[in-house]
């Protein structure tokens, strides 16, 4: 089975942006009007579509998730989402407006018990960790919370090894040193996060640049692979990236 390609949409106040390492202070918009943009690439053969709503992240329940709710309703392709999930009507309320997957973020980190409790209530089908690492000088990957501001007092591994145990099925990683900044993806953390753990889908995001970082990502083991800004910037075309993966 080939490497699925999964284009990205951030959205922010109903605008397509991309920020650098995840800081608002380095965000860049982009013209291209999210639901345009995301039937762009459900024709291009797009299966899924990751967006993530920052707006919900940055302000919390004062956010307005009026334009993630309009384009997951009208999306003709899969989408899962994540952005601002703190509890299970944040949950709810984008599975009935036709979210395929949840992707939590912090909660997942800060609140494993938590988190679990989601896993059975609406089936691990449906949820997504969101497992943001920065690497430290030892090569150990350690998860980041709250928009990369807070740390982890248990490692990838850690987490993971809890996470085994409880059914988990999705596992979304991010090199935080590598999102947004087109420098290549850390080939070497995802081969060791599918070698250690075989039975999880493995979605590989940040810093995807080329097609060939796309083709090398097939190498690692990871089921599919995020890209946005390297697509935004017109990089490579959705088209060209799933010829390269077949």
């Amino acid at each position: 089975m080939s490497m699925q390609i999964i284009p990205a949409i951030d959205l922010l106040d109903g605008n397509c942006v991309r920020l650098l390492h995840g800081d608002f202070d380095q965000c860049k918009f982009y013209d291209q009007n999210p639901a345009t943009l995301s039937e762009v690439y459900a024709a291009a053969g797009a299966q899924w579509l990751h967006v993530v709503d920052l707006a919900a992240s940055r302000d919390g329940e004062a956010a307005d998730i009026n334009p993630l709710l309009r384009l997951l309703e009208h999306a003709s392709q899969s989408v899962q989402t994540g952005g601002g999930v703190r509890n299970e009507q944040d949950m709810r309320i984008r599975l009935d407006h036709g979210a395929g997957r949840i992707v939590v973020g912090s909660i997942s980190v800060k609140e494993p018990e938590r988190f679990t409790k989601w896993m059975d209530e609406f089936g691990p089908e449906h949820v997504v960790a969101a497992l943001d690492v920065r690497i430290d000088e030892a090569g150990i990957p350690w998860p980041r919370t709250h928009g990369w501001t807070r740390g982890s007092d248990r490692s990838l591994w850690q987490l993971l090894d809890y996470y085994e145990d409880r059914g988990l099925r999705h596992l979304l990683c991010t090199d935080i040193g590598r999102d947004g900044a087109m420098s290549g993806p850390n080939f070497d953390l995802y081969r060791e996060i599918t070698s250690r753990y075989p039975a999880l889908s493995v979605q590989a995001s940040g810093g995807v640049s080329s097609l060939a970082d796309l083709k090398d990502l097939t190498g690692t083991g990871v089921d599919s692979a995020i890209t946005g800004k390297a697509l935004l910037e017109g990089c490579f075309s959705v088209e060209e990236a799933m010829e390269v993966v077949s």
